[in-house]
């Protein structure tokens, strides 16, 4: 990427330092208001990879987020979530008419976490693997209750550090936390468009792939390969199938192949050896067993039928 520099950023102090911010008052866990932070303003593109776990809710101006290959504005407040060792990079304006960001972000040392509860649940939350057009659109009663939390957060760090400190802090970030899972909920179901769309691309994109007469070849169908198709991580496109079906990407791909071989079985002369092999399947029993994991049939049960 021309024109970027690549900041890695071990600790919470030396983003504030990156930042031009005063130093923390807790070396492990901060809460910093986006309208202090000023980035440059030269056009060039930053690159980070953080050894924490950061929860912004930003409202964007005159930058762009770049993940992958895409850019996203976050004029609207959205809510994002990044793990530690993630890259992620920023686009900044030439020209700077304010505040760059709004809103607030919540940076959290592993170190904070560690031999609590949290520490084992954290990555859970399957929204720290989402890529940046899958963030969350929070509406302004979702963003209030946040803000709540998040402001409890901060004044618990600034005025209270005692020996309960952290477990309160703790309690209010699985809060947080579990508040975003079913915001998530709520959107998966709310924006009909963008989930149908998704939907229908991955009927499309079965059908197509398992129409083709190269699955001797190819195999059949990874996770990964659905997801990289329809411009998705593994975790969201899981997650949304999850609410909006019931299923799996895995049992969605399953059941695309299972009607493929309904098809075969029932229009061809093919034998079941040669049906298994042209749908990817190296070995007749690996076939028939997920057949009848689905059917309640053998294949040769289910042949029989139409006879």
């Amino acid at each position: 990427m021309a024109n970027s520099k690549l900041y890695r950023i071990k600790t919470v102090s030396e983003f504030h330092k990156l930042r031009n911010l005063p130093k923390p008052e807790h070396p492990l866990i901060s809460v910093i208001d986006y309208s202090l932070i000023r980035s440059n303003s030269d056009g060039n593109t930053e690159r980070f990879i953080q050894d924490f776990y950061s929860i912004s809710l930003k409202h964007t101006t005159n930058a762009k987020i770049t993940y992958g290959q895409q850019l996203y504005d976050f004029d609207a407040g959205v809510l994002f979530f990044l793990a530690p060792n993630q890259v992620f990079s920023i686009q900044h304006s030439k020209q700077e008419t304010g505040p760059l960001h709004t809103g607030w972000l919540l940076l959290i040392h592993p170190d904070f976490i560690w031999s609590t509860h949290l520490a084992k649940t954290i990555r859970q939350y399957d929204f720290f693997d989402y890529a940046v057009n899958e963030a969350l659109f929070l509406s302004d009663k979702e963003e209030l209750i946040l803000n709540g939390i998040i402001e409890n957060i901060r004044q618990e760090y600034h005025t209270n550090i005692d020996n309960l400190s952290q477990s309160i802090i703790i309690s209010q970030i699985e809060t947080l936390l579990n508040y975003s899972e079913r915001f998530y909920q709520r959107q998966f179901i709310t924006r009909k468009r963008a989930n149908h769309q998704i939907l229908e691309g991955l009927e499309d994109l079965l059908s197509d792939y398992f129409n083709k007469d190269d699955l001797i070849s190819k195999g059949l169908p990874t996770v990964q390969y659905i997801s990289e198709k329809l411009n998705v991580s593994v975790s969201y496109l899981s997650r949304l199938l999850k609410v909006l079906t019931g299923q799996s990407t895995q049992q969605h791909i399953h059941d695309k192949l299972i009607d493929k071989a309904k098809e075969k079985l029932s229009t061809t002369n093919k034998t079941i050896s040669e049906i298994s092999y042209e749908l990817g399947f190296e070995h007749l029993q690996s076939f028939s067993k997920l057949f009848k994991a689905k059917t309640s049939q053998s294949p040769m049960e289910f042949r029989a039928g139409f006879n």
